[in-house]
Parts: C-alpha cells; structure tokens; sequence
C-alpha cells in the first residue's frame, strides 16, 4: 500500500510527544501552530505508564543515563507524565486532518496498534527503542499500511531483522530513519553519511529523526537525500514540556520546513551543459574577435586578435589554429573571427 500523502519531499513530521502536558487545549494548541508552519504532518506516540513500564520503584526503574532531561526520573511517573491520553487521538486526528496535515502515530505495544487500527491511521512509526520489538513489528505489519522506523541505537543485523520481518510479512513502504538516541543529541553524533548506507544496505527509503537543536542536521540530511524529516514540536520551550530542551518552536519549524524545502529542490537531476534557464547566457562565454581593422592578407597575431566575450567567434580552442594564418578579407575590430575570414579555412 502506497501512501500519496508522503509524495512530498522532504515528508516533514512535527512530533507533539508528551509536550502537550496533559492539556487538551495546549495538544490542539500546537497542532494548530504546526500546521501554520508548513509541516506535512503531526505524529503521536501511543502508549500508556502501564504498557510502558512497571510501577516499581527501584534503581532499575530509574532513568540513570547521565546528562539526559530525564536523569534520575522513575520510568513510570515520566510515562504517565508524557502520554498523550487514549481519548484524545481521534479528536486531536480529526483537528490535524481539518487543517490539511497527515496525522498518525507510534505504537509502543499490540493494543496500541489496535486501537489506531480502529482510528484507520494512514502510516505508522516505529520508535528506536522499539525496533528490536519484532513481535510489535509483526503487528504493524499485517496493517499493509507504510512504516517509519527509527534505527536508533540498532546495529545493522538488527535492522536487518525488522525490515526482512516486514518484508516476510508484506509489501508495506518502509522508510529508515537515522535517528541519534540521546535527548538532545549532539550535532557530532548525527553521523548523517550513514543515510546512503542505509539506503543502499536496505534498498528503501530514508530520512532523519532528528533530536539536536537547531535546523542544521535536518537541512544536511535533507542535502544527503532524506525523505523524511521527524522533529519534535514545542509552542514555547522557556514553558517547559518533556521534549522541551531539543523541540523546536513555531518560527524555528517554520525555517526548518523552508530551509530543508529549498535544499530538495536544489538536489535537482544529474544535469551538464546547462539547464534551460542558462541558455541565454551561453553568448558570454568566450571566443575569438578580431580586435584592430585589418587588411586581406594580413597575419592574424596577437596583435589584431583577442580571446574575449561574448562567444559569436571560433571558440577559444582554435587560437593555435588561426595563429599565423592570413586574411583573405578586410575585416574591422569588434568583429568575430570565422573560418571564412581566413586563407586555407580549417572547416
């Protein structure tokens, strides 16, 4: 199953995640905004605490990676703290929808794949955490629908375990994205040169699921043939929000989806000698003239000849050529050299 909303290149995703709040409001807030800045689509996640985690409360449960927003957060509360509530899909789909953007969203279990079933969700994404997931994977899947899935920290046999899972399974559309799992990422760590190798090893498309500040990888992997581009959404990060650190506000998205649109359109085709447009200016290249008013049979030198624009004359590789030759003509400066103009013409 083809999916023509994602025609456009690059397909540009604005992800809510959790920094709605938990405020109906703020989640129609944002979609509204996002949908200003010419965004192609708004993304979901779709889970519960309880499909996430266990309510426990040992070190193990813990969010220990240091230097994350989330250090020292117990896993459940920051689930239950950044779910986008089950009843609010269908109304906050409906809203994206009724302003021309493409809404769908990430399953984190087989009920949530389910229940967006229910809701006929056009695409759907798979998180980076969950690539190795192959049982959620499988269920996505048997949807035939198109799927997003980030690599993360995957290796690439592990990749290759998802895609050929998929691939056993249907002729879903997949689309890889490089993704760096550390929220916010480091520019360095974007390690975009890795998209060709992605779409070469895996022969389908890819993009970018891009967690650092700023619109510069997005727009770098744009350039490196990204068809998709996922960035998280904030209406104001000084506000707060889960994601709030590495999301972008209105006018940064609306520069990004500007900025990476004009890095597309600039990849254009393998083209030389010129497009259409350049025609014209083929007259200002160079060629020979003759440069003071000469007589039949004088010796052409670089005296009373000269490589200058515009190029209605021989063209400059002739110059060795008609070096020495004699005019068979009175010819007058500011005149372009022929072969006719010469004794024993060269053609």
């Amino acid at each position: 199953m083809k999916n023509q909303n994602m025609s456009k290149s690059p397909f540009i995703i604005a992800e809510l995640s959790g920094n709605h709040n938990q405020d109906f409001a703020l989640a129609k807030a944002m979609i509204e905004a996002a949908a200003k800045t010419g965004v192609d689509a708004i993304k979901l996640q779709t889970y519960t605490a309880d499909s996430m985690t266990l309510n426990v409360r040992n070190e193990e449960f813990m969010v220990s990676a240091q230097g994350s927003l989330w250090e020292g957060d117990n896993l459940y509360d920051l689930y239950a703290k950044a779910s986008t509530p089950y009843e609010w899909h269908q109304p906050l789909f409906d809203y994206a929808k009724s302003l021309g953007l493409v809404a769908f969203s990430s399953p984190f279990d087989i009920n949530a794949v389910n229940f967006l079933e229910s809701l006929d969700v056009p695409i759907y994404k798979i998180a980076s955490f969950e690539l190795t997931d192959l049982p959620l994977i499988e269920a996505v899947a048997r949807t035939g629908k198109p799927m997003i899935m980030s690599t993360g920290m995957a290796t690439k046999s592990e990749i290759e375990e998802a895609v050929s899972l998929v691939r056993l399974i249907g002729d879903n559309e997949i689309t890889l994205l490089k993704c760096t799992s550390t929220y916010p990422a480091k520019i360095e760590d974007s390690n975009l040169i890795t998209l060709s190798d992605l779409a070469s090893s895996f022969h389908c498309k890819v993009g970018l699921s891009d967690h650092t500040q700023g619109i510069a990888a997005a727009v770098t992997a744009t350039a490196l043939g990204a068809s998709v581009i996922e960035k998280h959404f904030v209406l104001d990060r000084s506000a707060g929000g889960v994601d709030a650190a590495f999301s972008m506000e209105p006018d940064e998205m609306s520069l990004l989806v500007e900025t990476c649109r004009q890095a597309s359109s600039s990849l254009g085709a393998v083209t030389y000698g010129g497009t259409a447009a350049e025609q014209d200016f083929k007259k200002y290249r160079r060629s020979i003239y003759i440069a003071q008013d000469c007589k039949a049979g004088d010796q052409l030198d670089s005296s009373n000849i000269q490589i200058i624009r515009p190029s209605l004359g021989l063209a400059p590789k002739h110059w060795s050529d008609v070096l020495g030759q004699t005019l068979v003509q009175d010819v007058k400066k500011g005149e372009a050299l022929t072969w006719s103009m010469i004794q024993n013409q060269n053609g």
